[in-house]
């Protein structure tokens, strides 16, 4: 190691290279029962609401657990959280390759939910402590690169090897990077709580239900909350469903499928959350609610992007990729502008808490019914698709068109997102003066 460098930042940079490559395998295994959607449909005859309630349970039990891990994450070692946890969602992924029917798939996908409930708290919680203010959001970009990198991955290769050896091998060989995180996840050096922030305090033990309380009196929270709902929304729904919508509207096999989906939906964020993390930065040196105006921009772009992407004609993938690719791209600066917006927001002591409402309302009232959703308005436009050609028998060709119907549901959602964000944009620079007024006073009691 070089003389001039900081051992601290070089224990910052290690340990967010491995919050990054969990976080990639977070997203990995998260998305890859959506790469081989068809192959497990055609397996267990499953309906599109079926598929959808797979994925509304995984979301469902993912919120619930999330909360006592948000608590656990303000209180526990925050690297031995996130290592059991990694452990856990990969060994349940392995399990669902083990799967002899609809429940059982159900029931391991379930668990693997449990796991992946460890990763967002408390990777985002070590971030507020291993990097100041004023460079949150290149860490968080960086963090948050797992997410585009991960489902481009999982739909690149997951469709490509369940095209050549099945679905099951898929879901074990999927398990196998993950445990070997878990055990880098050991070597993360726990910081100390508020250790990069300008004002030093101890950290407080809070204890009932003050935490939430706190947190839920700060107006910012209540429109990041709104935005998180409805940000799930459309990601689970559109993640959920992307490959099977190009399988039936546009004709391609599950290995095309998952290569168009890993670029629309992963490569894209690259470009995303690194142009974005930067603007981010950018915009917060200007104004205190810059980071919050370049997320509400970006969604007021995306939306009509994605709109136009839904209309070109079936096999005009070229026109589909760079619309749906722009469009996704842009969503996709929310994660680096919001996430440090909670940060900006909360105290250190209760960020990891913070971070679990945020989700718990993000996954339970946006991502479990974006999937359920979308796939309930599919066979609901299928059926009145075979009822107006005169049919009797559910054919392909209608399926294709109940969901590509059913996927106008997203453009709708993320103009009304735009304007939560533009709200919360109104109300953080207050939010943020009154944390920095309580963390002076904390420190003048010391």
């Amino acid at each position: 190691m070089n003389e001039n460098q900081n051992p601290n930042q070089n224990q910052a940079w290690f340990a967010l290279v491995v919050l990054f490559l969990i976080n990639t395998m977070n997203f990995f295994d998260r998305q890859i029962a959506a790469s081989v959607g068809k192959p497990i449909i055609d397996e267990f005859k499953l309906t599109d609401s079926d598929f959808g309630n797979m994925a509304m349970a995984f979301t469902l039990i993912y919120a619930a657990v999330g909360v006592p891990l948000g608590r656990w994450a303000d209180r526990g070692n925050r690297s031995r959280i996130l290592s059991i946890g990694v452990a856990a969602w990969s060994l349940f992924t392995a399990a669902g390759a083990a799967a002899w029917n609809y429940l059982s798939l159900f029931v391991a996908r379930m668990l693997v939910g449990v796991g992946e409930a460890s990763c967002s708290p408390a990777g985002n919680s070590l971030i507020g402590d291993l990097y100041p203010a004023s460079k949150r959001a290149r860490a968080t970009s960086i963090f948050m690169l797992g997410l585009p990198i991960g489902i481009f991955l999982s739909n690149m290769f997951g469709g490509v090897i369940a095209k050549n050896y099945g679905w099951r091998r898929t879901l074990l060989i999927a398990a196998i990077p993950g445990l070997i995180l878990a055990g880098l996840a050991f070597f993360i050096k726990e910081p100390k709580r508020g250790a990069t922030e300008a004002v030093k305090i101890e950290h407080e033990h809070h204890t009932g239900w003050e935490p939430y309380r706190r947190v839920l009196s700060i107006p910012t929270m209540w429109w990041i909350i709104l935005s998180g709902a409805l940000h799930n929304f459309n990601a689970y729904a559109v993640n959920s469903f992307m490959p099977l919508y190009l399988g039936r509207y546009h004709g391609l096999d599950v290995a095309d499928a998952g290569y168009v989906s890993a670029v629309v939906l992963g490569a894209v964020g690259v470009v995303g959350l690194l142009g974005g993390g930067l603007a981010a930065d950018w915009a917060r040196k200007k104004s205190p609610n810059g980071r919050m105006l370049v997320s509400a921009w970006s969604l007021l772009i995306s939306t009509p992007c994605v709109y136009l992407a839904l209309n070109v004609p079936k096999g005009s993938l070229t026109s589909f990729m760079i619309l749906m690719g722009v469009g996704w791209m842009m969503i996709y600066v929310y994660y680096v502008t919001v996430y440090p917006a909670v940060q900006d927001v909360v105290e250190p002591s209760l960020r990891g808490t913070a971070m679990a409402l945020y989700f718990f309302a993000m996954y339970l009232l946006g991502g479990a019914f974006g999937a359920k959703i979308l796939g309930n308005l599919s066979d609901y436009f299928a059926k009145q698709a075979m009822t107006d050609a005169g049919a009797t028998v559910m054919a392909e060709s209608f399926r294709a068109t109940g969901l590509h119907s059913a996927f106008y549901v997203a453009p709708v959602v993320s103009l009304i997102l735009a304007a939560v964000l533009f709200a919360g944009a109104r109300t953080v620079a207050g939010d943020m003066e009154k944390l920095q007024q309580f963390l002076q006073r904390a420190a003048t009691k010391q």
